[in-house]
């Protein structure tokens, strides 16, 4: 299973995306990223990632019998992410980000528009 830990839910990836995520893992649950306030102290991040540490674990515990490997995928905050991803790695849980290629277009009038093509996951 690869839980999604991000703020794009796997129903919006790109079929690439979505196709490699399937073939390697199996199932994709979705978990909406938190909402880390900009105030907090490193404290209040740490218990947060804790928090999501164990909803992790329970997520796992109910789909032990899958036969494919567990990651999670984690993207987003910064603080948060370190601190979830070295607790989801000190108990041997896989951890990856999505790489992807930026495609830049510029308009004639000055905007741009941007697109993102995955490329691959990629370990912490």
């Amino acid at each position: 299973m690869l839980i999604n830990l991000s703020n794009h839910p796997s129903e919006k990836w790109e079929s690439k995306q979505s196709q490699e995520a399937i073939n390697t893992y199996g199932i994709i649950t979705d978990l909406p990223f938190p909402a880390i306030n900009p105030e907090w102290t490193s404290a209040e991040v740490t218990k947060k990632a804790e928090l999501f540490f164990n909803k992790i674990g329970l997520i796992f515990d109910e789909c032990a019998n899958e036969p494919k490997p567990n990651a999670v995928h984690i993207q987003g905050e910064f603080t948060f992410v370190f601190q979830l991803v070295t607790l989801l790695k000190r108990s041997g849980i896989k951890c990856l980000a999505s790489t992807s290629k930026r495609n830049v277009e510029e308009l004639d009038n000055g905007q741009k528009i941007v697109n993102f093509s995955f490329i691959q996951f990629r370990k912490y």
